[in-house]
């Protein structure tokens, strides 16, 4: 029988991206939703936050992993340019510094060497990059993707509590809001908890958790400092 494993590394760099903004694109936006229904505005004013909200939490997030992301980025082709100059400079000792962390892993000091010169006439950047950098391709900083992901799923996140209270105005309005959030989080914690090979009901929880306390905090604050419209 043969037997094919599928792994989920791979999906790290867009799945962070896309669970945190959709996560905050829910939370913020709910709360925000929340905080001003709960000072008593209008239904007017509620929208018009909660849209305000939708479109600076976006951009935010576009720019925060864009430039978060880029400064991973800057230091791997930094470390990368460095281990380049030390092969050139010293090729030899660069063949034993990779024999050594092959020994340290567990292999005889002959097969170390043998296995770091056949790596090495390969391809010695690449072998220095995974082996002494812990650099993998597959899990290499993006920022484009960050970005386009992070706002991306920001804004469909933030559109699904605006919806909701667009179309449930009046009393039920906070009510609505805050149970169809908690749904949508849960829904999103388990989501990205199978998408990352965890288990469902630990992802969803951990997620929703947090949307609770922030609702509960805006509402707070809406009541003890808001004022009637």
């Amino acid at each position: 029988m043969s037997h094919h494993e599928v792994h989920k590394l791979h999906r790290i760099g867009w799945l962070r991206a896309a669970v945190l903004g959709a996560n905050d694109g829910i939370v913020s936006t709910a709360s925000l939703i929340i905080g001003v229904a709960s000072a008593h505005a209008a239904q007017a004013d509620i929208l018009l936050a909660g849209v305000a909200g939708l479109v600076a939490g976006a951009m935010s997030m576009a720019a925060g992993e864009y430039v978060s992301v880029s400064s991973q980025s800057d230091t791997e082709k930094a470390d990368l340019e460095l281990e380049k100059q030390s092969l050139n400079d010293d090729f030899e000792y660069e063949l034993e510094e990779l024999a050594n962390i092959y020994a340290e892993r567990g292999l005889d000091a002959n097969l170390a060497r043998q296995v770091a010169e056949q790596l090495m006439a390969h391809d010695a950047l690449a072998a220095h990059a995974r082996d002494e950098l812990g650099l993998v391709e597959s899990v290499r900083a993006r920022p484009i993707q960050a970005a386009f992901f992070s706002a991306g799923t920001f804004t469909l996140g933030a559109a699904l509590p605006l919806l909701v209270a667009w179309k449930v105005p009046g009393n039920s309005l906070i009510i609505a809001v805050a149970l169809s959030s908690l749904i949508f989080l849960a829904t999103l914690g388990g989501l990205a908890a199978h998408a990352g090979g965890a288990a469902i009901s630990v992802g969803a929880i951990r997620v929703t958790f947090w949307g609770v306390l922030a609702m509960s905090l805006t509402a707070v604050v809406g009541k003890l400092f808001g004022v009637a419209v």
